[in-house]
This record gives structure tokens, sequence and C-alpha cells, in this order.
């Protein structure tokens, strides 16, 4: 009797305990949610400077690592180096053209509000060519003064357009001053890569086990194809034509170059600015000039297809599409920071997406074992 009479109150207690035991468990995971959400919140403001640290990191871990062996493994010195480097071959013309373009556009603006905006009339010399050189020059003038009188009658939605435009650009600065925090921090990102990258093997690996280690891997290589095959050739060929359209004293060459990387970067190429320059420069320059300027043109503007090849020797299978709406959203959302980092961040989603909906065609996940950073 005395057995039968525990049995219930045995059950009961087990009850309590399991009960007991799962409002425990519920209030260490909402502990666990809270400092989660106050540390996101807290990091919020530096997260987009932190991601694209390191993305320059992984990018830049090849070249740190041949300079830090060549100088006899000294990491420290290695990655102050690269930044230095970085600093000055990047930060200086970035924040040239993108202050030009900046007080271009108030300059336009400005124009327009005073009324005196015209566009430049036809070269006289126009008319010396046989047979259609007068029909060229009245079109031209023609088109330019209808063009004119067309932007001058809707100048106050133009007006509105441009001030949100210049508005946006007003964070340019913060944008330029964060790259800056961004390359440094991503030196001390290079300092300690060995142990990060096996912080993110051990932290992939306890996700997703050896699928998660090969995401990782294939992350790192998407960062390094994208940044040297897209963003730094783009860089190239945008720096290349600023130092031509300088030379040539360009009008607008501020905003011209700043045209060119974004063309650049959306995979579309230079040759829709430099073409109409070209065809500018034929018309208001003389023959020698312009044939040197067309020379050095060509060149600039196919030179991506040789290098992406070279750059980018395992392929990127990402779609234009992709980087083109990286590149828009990227820019929309986060300003100048976001033109480098949204189509990064895209094409690195896009292969992980495609490595794992479609694992039997992912791009060489078998060969990325020694690449890790």
């Amino acid at each position: 009797m005395d057995q039968t009479a525990d049995t219930p109150v045995r059950k009961s207690d087990a009850g309590q305990i399991s009960i007991e035991a799962r409002v425990s468990d519920l209030v260490r995971l909402g502990i666990i949610g809270l400092f989660a959400y106050w540390t996101m919140v807290l990091i919020a403001p530096f997260a987009l400077i932190v991601i694209w640290s390191a993305i320059l990191a992984v990018a830049l871990f090849p070249m740190f690592e041949a300079l830090s062996r060549l100088i006899g493994n000294r990491p420290v010195i290695a990655s102050t180096i690269i930044v230095i480097g970085c600093l000055v071959l990047i930060i200086a013309p970035l924040a040239l053209v993108a202050v030009n373009f900046a007080d271009g556009l108030q300059a336009l603006i400005v124009t327009l509000r005073t009324g005196n905006f015209t566009l430049p009339a036809a070269p006289a010399a126009i008319k010396a060519w046989p047979v259609v050189g007068e029909r060229i020059h009245d079109i031209w003038n023609q088109v330019a003064d209808n063009l004119a009188s067309t932007i001058m009658k809707f100048q106050a939605p133009v007006r509105e357009v441009m001030g949100v435009i210049v508005a946006k650009l007003a964070s340019i600065g913060g944008g330029v001053l964060s790259f800056v925090v961004s390359i440094i921090l991503s030196g001390l990102f290079l300092t300690q890569a060995t142990r990060l990258a096996e912080a993110i093997q051990v932290l992939a690996s306890r996700i997703a086990g050896d699928r998660g280690v090969g995401f990782a891997r294939l992350a790192g290589t998407t960062v390094r194809n994208v940044s040297r095959g897209v963003i730094g050739v783009a860089f190239l060929q945008t720096l290349l034509c600023g130092l031509c359209f300088a030379f040539f004293d360009i009008p607008a060459r501020g905003a011209l170059t700043f045209a060119v990387f974004v063309l650049c970067v959306m995979q579309l190429g230079p040759g829709l600015v430099l073409l109409p320059v070209v065809i500018w420069g034929w018309f208001s320059w003389s023959p020698i000039a312009a044939f040197v300027f067309t020379c050095l043109a060509v060149p600039i503007a196919i030179v991506d297809n040789i290098l992406k090849p070279i750059l980018m020797a395992r392929g990127l299978s990402t779609p234009m599409l992709v980087i083109l709406i990286g590149v828009i959203g990227g820019t929309l959302s986060h300003g100048l920071l976001g033109l480098f980092l949204g189509p990064v961040v895209l094409s690195v989603f896009y292969e992980l997406l495609r490595a794992w909906a479609w694992p039997s065609v992912a791009p060489g996940e078998p060969e990325l074992g020694h690449q890790a950073s």
C-alpha cells in the first residue's frame, strides 16, 4: 500500500521538475536573446565598417602573406605597408573624384536656379565638312536649343531631384572617413588572420559540419574574385580614365570619372563615357590631340577583358544582374561604402545559395581547402 501511494507523488515530482527545467531553459534563452539583441544594437553603427574591413582583409590576404614572407615573417610590418599603400592609392583619388563630382552637381543646381542653363553649340569646324557638314551643324544646334529649353521648362522637378541627389552626396565625407577606418581595421584583421581563419572554420563546422567549412571557403574565394576581378579592375580603369581626363583638361572630369567607376563596377565598362568624350574631342581639339586621346582610350576600355581572366583564374559564375543589383542597392542603402560593399555581399550570398541548392554544380569546393583565410 505504501509503494502504490508513493507512485503518484513521484510522478508529480517528475512532472514538476520537467516544467521547472523548461522554464529554466526559456529563461536562459531569453537572457541570451536579450544580450544578443543588446550587442547588435551596440555594434550596429559599426557593422558596415567591420564587414567591409573583413572583406578587404580576405581580398588582401594573399598579398599580405607574400609580403610578410618576403620581409622575414613580420606580419605587423607587412600589414602596415599594405594599409599605407591602400590609403595612398585608393583613398586620395577616391576623395578627389567624389568631392569634384559633388561640386559639379552643386554648380549644376545653381545654374538651374539662376535660369542660365545652356548646352554647348556645335563647333564651327563642322560646317567645313563636305556634303553633311552644314546639316549636322544645324541639327546639333537645334537639338541643343530644344533640350536646353525642355530642361528649363521642367527645372522645378529637376531641381528637386538634384537636391535629393546632392543630399545623398553630402554624406560622401562620412563615406570616405568610413573607408579610411575600414582599411585601418582590415590591417588589424590581417595581423590576426590565422586565428580568425581558425575561429571561422570552427564556427562553420559547429553550425553545418564539413559542409559549413566548405561554404566558408567558398565565401572567401568569392570575396577575392569579386574584389580583384570586379572592384579592382574597375578601380584601375577609373584611375587611368581620371588621369587621362586630368591630363587633357576635360570639363566635369570628376563627374565623368565617378560615372566610369560606377559603370565598371556594374560590368558595363567605361565605353559609355569614353566614346562621347572621344567624339567631343575630335570636334573640339586638334587632330593630333584627339588622336592621342583616342589611342589612350581604346586600351583603357578593353583592358578589363585581359585582366579579369588573369585575376579571376577560378572564374566567377555570378551573373551581371546580381552585381548590378548589388551596386544600385548598396549605393542607395549605404552610400559610398555600399557601392563597394553591395556587389561583394550579394555575390557571396548568390554563390552560397547556388552551392546549397545545387551542390552537384557548386564551383570548385574541393579545391578551396588550402585557401581559407
